[in-house]
């Protein structure tokens, strides 16, 4: 059997005992794989629950690893959390509230020489409220900036969406990028990966930085080349890869031969089965990924994150379901927020555990400075917490935290804009229009009982710590409309 190098130093250390204790930081760097998917629902894997869906080497990450049972998207939809996953902080102290409009959806606008600051609001809105930007902004660090100053190689595949081409990955602290832009979903998943007839020509043109190369090439299995080609490029030194799966997010499509094997359950529809198969595909990356990482014997000092940018696309079940959990992405219900979390590092979490302990997508960043040894930026404010010891200990030792916030301030569903504190097991969801709902997530995990009008006490205290943490955050607030009637 080939002995690398690295391998060989690594084993030495583990001998010394160089590697056995949380004070003493590994003599080599661990490698990092961050897997985002896009609107990967709760219930949308195997290890989940699902007996429709078929992932078994992401479930090699839970059986492996540790699985969190209570894993937060930062946001109910994809560029704020994406914000989050990259910075550390919470979307609304970076002003990343909602989805980022790309270049072919904002019309002549093009890219302005700032972003927007004057709210915004119909005439027949009850409320104004913030713009969302058109760019997360440079001054913001990332998680790459922070671990290419620590040695790291880094790299990006997949979907960005964090803005437009000044503000892609590779001016944002990856060394490479493999198709990241500001396309929130791909024009086709299929090589070429554009639309030839669209009217903008950056959707004519297809996926940047990710050309064709085999007509057909399904774009999850592409991906995944990437990804193994990086690893076997890299495999001498540490390094820092960003999966972001454009799958499973819009349009619905799948190689048909995949779909066909999930016929099995004649309850679902077509365009169930083409999701499975979508699904189907990010589990072929996962396998091939760990497979590369086992070849090149990095597989024990690697860690794996694996999650998604926002909860599943739920339209009565279309094209996933996510029950026991209410509603779906774009919503602030838990269906919307609450995503698979996985970690796997065998020389550092033991397998198999579980964890009910809240976390979110502002975690990963203090995590991974934790795990690589790598000093927290002083210059940006971290809100999440480092997972390191609760991960290490089995779930064992947790963060001193007992709450969450999201903020969403724009019109999206009725009752229009929202926030919500998450403390203990209690949920508060504050409609910006003057409505609260309130739930006990232990009891009510469907959201099904709305206790605001028999706990106004409790409602009242919420409130007021909601709307003070966000004040103290920075955050942009509805304000009244003064042209509404």
């Amino acid at each position: 059997m080939k002995i690398t190098m690295k391998r060989l130093l690594l084993l030495l250390c583990s001998l010394l005992g160089l590697v056995t204790s949380h004070a003493a930081r590994p003599a080599l760097k661990p490698n990092i794989i961050l897997v985002l998917v896009d609107d990967m629902g709760w219930m949308d894997l195997s290890c989940q629950g699902s007996d429709f869906y078929r992932t078994p080497h992401i479930d090699r990450l839970a059986k492996e690893g540790i699985q969190f049972t209570q894993g937060y998207a930062a946001s109910a939809v994809c560029s704020p959390t994406r914000a989050a996953v990259q910075t550390g902080s919470y979307p609304h102290r970076l002003g990343v509230t909602d989805w980022i409009r790309s270049r072919f959806q904002r019309g002549n606008i093009g890219t302005p020489k700032k972003n927007p600051t004057e709210y915004v609001g119909g005439k027949n809105q009850k409320l104004l409220c913030p713009p969302n930007p058109y760019w997360m902004e440079s001054s913001e660090i990332t998680i790459a900036e922070a671990l290419r100053e620590n040695g790291y190689r880094t790299a990006y595949i997949g979907k960005w969406h964090l803005g437009d081409e000044a503000w892609y990955p590779e001016n944002q602290g990856y060394d490479l990028n493999f198709g990241g832009c500001d396309y929130g979903q791909p024009p086709s998943f299929f090589d070429p990966y554009n639309s030839p007839n669209h009217r903008h020509p950056s959707i004519r043109k297809g996926i940047y930085k990710l050309p064709g190369r085999k007509k057909g090439e399904y774009l999850t299995h592409r991906e995944a080349d990437e990804a193994v080609g990086l690893i076997r490029q890299w495999k001498e030194e540490p390094f820092f890869i960003q999966v972001s799966h454009y799958a499973v997010h819009t349009p619905i499509q799948a190689i048909q031969a995949v779909a066909d094997k999930y016929k099995f359950e004649k309850s679902k529809s077509e365009t169930n089965r083409k999701y499975a198969a979508m699904v189907e595909s990010i589990d072929d990356c996962m396998r091939d990924i760990l497979a590369e990482l086992k070849k090149h014997q990095l597989d024990e000092n690697t860690l794996i994150i694996f999650t998604s940018d926002n909860g599943g696309l739920d339209r009565n079940g279309n094209p996933t379901d996510n029950a026991p959990l209410r509603s779906g992405k774009g919503y602030c219900y838990e269906g919307g927020i609450r995503v698979p979390l996985l970690m796997r590092w065998p020389a550092r979490i033991p397998g198999g555990k579980k964890s009910d302990f809240p976390v979110s997508s502002i975690d990963f960043f203090p995590t991974v400075m934790e795990a690589t040894g790598t000093g927290l930026p002083k210059k940006n404010k971290i809100d999440g917490l480092s997972l390191y010891q609760l991960c290490k200990t089995g779930g064992r030792e947790t963060p001193d935290r007992n709450t969450l916030l999201w903020h969403f301030p724009h019109y999206r569903h009725a009752p229009g804009p929202y926030s919500i504190i998450r403390q203990d097991n209690w949920k508060l969801i504050k409609f910006w229009e003057g409505m609260h709902e309130l739930y006990d997530l232990e009891k009510d995990l469907g959201e099904k009982e709305n206790l605001a009008k028999s706990m106004p006490a409790m409602v009242k205290k919420l409130d007021l710590q909601l709307l003070t943490l966000l004040q103290e955050d920075g955050a942009r607030l509805p304000k009244k409309n003064p042209t509404f009637p």
